[in-house]
């Protein structure tokens, strides 16, 4: 199979000739640039003074070059729109340095000076003319957004306020996803992964708009989280108009893109914490559901997409409802949270949804554990999730900053050894 055809028979459920891989088509599913630097050097792609793009600097995600998903066997391609997390393009490339000694490159307006902490501000467009909105932390491996939330007048409490970040997707945009998409879909064949902006309702990680100035409205995470259960018609009126807003552009980049993608993604909003839902399943019938199933509806008559929520914790007691809300693709599938065990998330979910993810732990087994101990839970993830198909191999989220090289490289030995046995 191609790379393409083998993720399309995955995500129709049909057991493609071998497990497919992803790495690095989205922000939830990469690698570190740390770890991307090393294994190139390691695998003999690079000399010791190249240096990778950091693709994603909120969370200093590397590039994944050709050469390299040749040497992992992945299939994939992220398409992603033009500004980054903290609002300004990936291009213009500069020479930075990270903290552990990771020679890197940064687009032009990431700032690499130091405060008098030494801890790397990064501003929203690249102005300096407006407080930082996030951190890195001195001799940290990410950024960490600042808290901006401006005190709350709940009698003046304006929707719009939380709305400033959406709105119909510009010409230059639309025009960049149609001439990406065809490139990469008449010069490869890799499935392509289309990373949505604009239609997670309420991802935690974006509430405090990084890529704004001067945000306003409700920024805080703390009480963004109290104001979906104290201030629960106004997070509602938010989502409302933010799903009006996402179907537009849903519409705009069928135009420009067509049926050159395969997936989407529509949700990065965490639902799970380690032992349970942050919220019930109440709350997520009443609050994000009927949403969800508006945008997966429109997604699923107007195209031939299938739709990518990703969510980390323990959502089982979820799982119904997004399913029945029409996602096809759950990740990043987290074993290691309760009631999230492989085989009976398989069992009972398996003829209804794609995971994607769930291949090995990169909070413990991957960081911290032997070659060995990598190499078994590869190999028995994929002997679980891909019999059958409808699954997609990846990590347990990101590949974090700091794990070892040779613990990657178990994992593609497993990968390689897994390709001939699809059982």
């Amino acid at each position: 199979m191609t790379h393409r055809e083998r993720i399309k028979a995955a995500l129709n459920h049909h057991q493609p000739d071998r497990v497919p891989v992803d790495f690095g088509s989205t922000m939830v599913t990469g690698i570190s640039v740390s770890v991307v630097s090393k294994l190139r050097q390691a695998l003999g792609l690079d000399g010791p003074d190249d240096r990778v793009k950091v693709t994603e600097p909120y969370q200093m995600l590397g590039e994944v070059l050709p050469d390299l998903k040749e040497k992992i066997g992945i299939d994939t391609y992220g398409l992603f729109n033009i500004n980054n997390m903290f609002g300004f393009p990936n291009r213009d490339w500069k020479p930075w340095t990270t903290f552990d000694g990771t020679r890197v490159l940064v687009p032009e307006l990431f700032n690499t000076k130091p405060d008098e902490n030494g801890r790397i501000p990064m501003y929203a467009e690249g102005d300096k003319n407006y407080p930082p909105s996030a951190v890195m932390p001195r001799d940290g491996f990410y950024f960490d957004s600042v808290n901006r939330q401006k005190p709350i007048d709940d009698s003046n409490l304006n929707v719009g306020d939380n709305l400033a970040e959406f709105g119909p997707y510009p010409d230059e945009l639309l025009a960049h996803l149609e001439r990406e998409s065809k490139r990469v879909y008449e010069e490869t064949d890799y499935a392509i992964v289309y990373s949505m902006g604009g239609s997670g309702l309420g991802d935690i990680a974006l509430v405090p708009a990084p890529w704004l100035k001067d945000p306003r409205g409700i920024r805080d995470v703390e009480e963004w989280y109290i104001s979906t259960v104290s201030r629960r018609d106004y997070v509602r009126e938010i989502f409302s108009r933010q799903t009006v807003i996402a179907l537009e552009n849903f519409a705009r980049v069928r135009d420009a893109v067509r049926n050159r993608i395969e997936v989407v993604f529509v949700s990065g909003t965490d639902f799970g914490a380690q032992n349970a839902p942050f919220l019930s399943p109440d709350t997520y019938r009443e609050l994000f559901k009927p949403f969800h199933k508006q945008m997966n509806d429109w997604i699923h008559t107007n195209t031939s997409w299938k739709t990518f929520l990703h969510s980390c914790g323990a959502i089982r007691p979820l799982l119904e409802d997004i399913i029945d809300a029409g996602f096809d693709i759950i990740n990043p599938v987290q074993c290691s949270a309760a009631g999230m065990e492989a085989q009976r998330l398989k069992d009972d979910f398996g003829d209804r949804v794609v995971f994607w993810g769930g291949g090995v732990d990169t909070q413990k087994t991957l960081p911290f554990g032997t070659p060995g101990q990598v190499y078994d839970e590869v190999s028995k993830r994929i002997r679980i999730f891909n019999k059958g198909g409808g699954y997609v191999f990846d990590a347990i989220h990101n590949v974090q900053q700091g794990t070892p090289v040779k613990n990657v490289l178990a994992l593609m030995d497993a990968l390689r050894d897994s390709f001939g046995n699809n059982r």
